[in-house]
């Protein structure tokens, strides 16, 4: 009888160490689950920040790259100093745009597409009969974009459809009217 109380005892204590242990291995999967969900969203946050990083650098250089290109289309060298000195400063523009390709920048070129807030900001419209309406039909600031990532919105001159002409006999009557 003791023989058997002593083992129904142990039996009891073997299924309730099997119970903690159980309880502890899940303890333990979750803990080690919650640690590389940790893992993840702090690779996450981190290559978010980078990227964030990033492109706030190269929003800063933007104007550096736009003072290039207008530069380039202004000035006109007249003697060969003019000259070298243009080739000069186009030389690190090229360096500045490679570099800006090399990290995934790449410049819109909105002529001729449809009209997207998303990637145009509209600050002109244009009456014409050459475009279809909502069509870009001039970039007067170029935009940039990073990856999916709009740096800067390409500032954009939209045809629209063109003011209906009056027939001159419409616009006789009415002079007369």
């Amino acid at each position: 009888v003791l023989l058997k109380e002593a083992n129904e005892s142990l039996q009891t204590q073997v299924e309730t160490t099997k119970v903690q242990l159980e309880e502890k291995d899940t303890q333990y999967k979750r803990l080690g689950a919650d640690f590389e969900n940790f893992r993840k969203r702090t690779q996450k946050e981190k290559e978010e920040l980078d990227v964030q990083t990033k492109c706030s650098t190269i929003i800063e250089l933007l104007p550096v790259i736009d003072n290039f290109d207008r530069a380039r289309s202004q000035i006109k060298p007249a003697n060969d100093g003019e000259m070298n000195i243009h080739k000069s400063y186009q030389t690190v523009y090229k360096q500045m745009v490679e570099t800006l390709k090399r990290l995934g920048v790449s410049a819109m070129r909105p002529e001729g597409q449809e009209f997207d807030p998303n990637l145009h900001e509209a600050v002109m419209r244009e009456p014409t009969a050459e475009y279809p309406e909502g069509t870009v039909t001039e970039e007067l600031v170029r935009g940039y974009i990073l990856g999916d990532r709009v740096l800067r919105h390409a500032m954009v001159k939209v045809a629209t459809a063109p003011e209906p002409e009056e027939s001159t006999e419409e616009a006789q009557t009415d002079a007369e009217g």
